[in-house]
């Protein structure tokens, strides 16, 4: 039986609602993980990368809920402040704990590029019991691994302003996966950056991968990496729950 989804979930925030997408994990091969993924600054949660990867790792196993940040469904263009997002990426984790049948398996979190980076700033404030802080008064959701898809190390051309100093508060493994010629954030730039964190951070390059982890402009080649990637997240989260 192949992957399940994606089936609508509503997500109440404190100024609205926001749409979250579940896709079941595929019957044949589920490994008892759900991964919250949220997409970047550009693009919702139906975009072709957010939609490839979900229904790839579903496929594969994983459990994965989409959702747009508050901006994104109100059709706005600008993102909110970063408490903001904070703010929906909380309650959509908390939507999801609350789930009869997401909420048993271990949770994950991630994101594309500026989805990556919110997911980073809630594991950090998690700190060394590796759980999240939920809207519910005194509520925390344990915690097992982030998953970051071209993290945006620094904006392009300014590698000064760097998007690092929470990283070290972490205590969850990370992946990282990373284009080869990202213009966020190369390799090159986030290896001496992740070799000085207290946490197991796992970094995976993307040969000639941009910042949307495509090598080229082929479809064959976007797929065959997008294939690659997703097996590597897969295997990353079976090794990281065994271990556990």
């Amino acid at each position: 039986m192949g992957a399940v989804g994606p089936v609508r979930l509503s997500v109440v925030l404190d100024r609205g609602s926001t749409t979250a997408l579940v896709y079941g994990a595929s019957a044949d091969s589920r490994v008892g993980a759900t991964l919250v993924l949220a997409h970047g600054a550009g693009a919702p949660q139906q975009s072709t990368f957010m939609v490839e990867f979900a229904r790839g790792l579903s496929a594969r196993g994983v459990n994965v809920v989409t959702f747009n940040f508050l901006y994104t469904e109100q059709k706005r263009r600008v993102p909110d402040r970063t408490a903001v997002l904070d703010a929906c990426y909380r309650a959509v984790v908390a939507t999801v704990r609350e789930h009869p049948a997401l909420g048993r398996n271990r949770i994950f979190i991630g994101g594309k590029s500026m989805g990556g980076r919110i997911a980073t700033h809630l594991a950090a404030d998690a700190g060394k019991d590796h759980a999240l802080r939920i809207p519910d008064p005194g509520s925390r959701i344990p915690l097992t691994g982030v998953i970051l898809l071209g993290y945006p190390l620094h904006p392009p051309g300014k590698p000064e302003q760097l998007r690092a100093s929470h990283l070290p508060n972490i205590r969850v493994p990370m992946l990282f996966v990373q284009g080869e010629r990202d213009t966020f954030g190369t390799p090159a730039e986030l290896r001496p950056i992740l070799d000085g964190l207290k946490a197991e951070a796992t970094l995976h390059v993307v040969a000639r991968g941009d910042h949307s982890l495509a090598p080229s402009r082929r479809k064959d080649d976007i797929a065959a990496a997008y294939g690659e990637v997703q097996k590597v997240i897969v295997d990353w989260v079976r090794r990281v729950q065994e271990v556990q």
